[in-house]
C-alpha cells in the first residue's frame, strides 16, 4: 500500500505549518477521495505525497519501503496541466519523457494523433490533460493523486478521463487518490473519504 505515518509540513523553520500529523493510506485498486476548504493545504500534501516536496516529519512508504532516486511510483496531475510540461516539448515528447505509451491507451483518451506533433500552447486544456494522464499511467506508477485534475474541463473530457484512470485501477491495481471540491465526483468515483482538512478548518 502507499501509507503515510505522522506527516507534517512546513516551509520553514518557525513557520507556521500547513498541515500537522497527518496518516492516510492507499491499498491498490483503491480509489480515495479528498475534500476540504480551500487554502487548507490539500495541494501541498499531495506535492509531499508525490516526493516534490520534502515532509518536515512523518514518512511515506510505497509497498513497505521509502522511494528512492529515479522513477517516483507516486505521480501527481495538476489542475493546470500546463505547469507540469516543457512548454519546448511536443505532446509525443511530453510522454515520452516517461514511456511511450500504448495506441490502446492514447485511443481511450481520445487523443488524436495529429495532436502528437503540437506544442503546448497549440493544445486546448482538456487535450494537453490527456497528454499528462497519458505520461502519468507509465507501467512503473503504483499510485496516482489528482489534484483537481478535471475540474476546468468540459462533462464530456471529465467522464473520459475518469473512466479511464477508474479502468486502470481495476485492472492493474492502480491506487487513486482524489482531490477535489466536487463532492459528486468524490462519491461517484471513492469507495471512501478522508475529512481531515475539514476538521481542521
Amino acid at each position: 500500500m502507499l501509507e503515510a505515518c505522522d506527516l507534517s509540513f512546513r516551509y520553514k523553520a518557525k513557520a507556521p505549518w500547513i498541515f500537522r500529523n497527518l496518516s492516510l493510506s492507499i491499498d491498490p485498486g483503491e480509489i480515495i477521495g479528498l475534500s476540504g476548504p480551500s487554502g487548507r493545504g490539500k495541494s501541498t500534501l499531495a506535492r509531499v505525497l508525490c516526493g516534490y516536496l520534502p515532509s518536515s516529519t512523518g514518512h511515506i512508504h510505497v509497498d513497505g519501503k521509502e522511494p528512492g532516486p529515479g522513477y517516483h511510483p507516486v505521480q501527481l496531475l495538476y489542475q493546470h496541466p500546463e505547469l507540469a510540461v516543457n512548454p519546448r516539448f511536443t505532446a509525443l515528447q511530453i510522454m515520452e519523457e516517461a514511456w511511450k505509451p500504448d495506441p490502446a491507451l492514447l485511443d481511450a483518451l481520445c487523443i488524436r494523433p495529429q495532436w502528437l506533433q503540437r506544442y503546448p500552447h497549440e493544445l486546448s486544456g482538456g487535450e494537453l490533460q490527456r497528454i499528462c494522464v497519458a505520461r502519468a499511467l507509465d507501467p512503473r506508477t503504483r499510485y496516482l493523486v489528482a489534484d483537481e485534475m478535471t475540474s476546468m474541463l468540459d462533462a464530456i473530457t471529465q467522464a473520459q478521463i475518469w473512466k479511464v484512470v477508474t479502468d486502470q485501477a481495476r485492472t492493474r491495481g492502480l491506487g487513486v487518490y482524489v482531490i477535489s471540491h466536487n463532492t459528486s465526483l468524490l462519491n461517484r468515483l471513492c469507495s471512501r473519504q478522508d475529512d481531515f482538512f475539514t476538521a481542521l478548518a
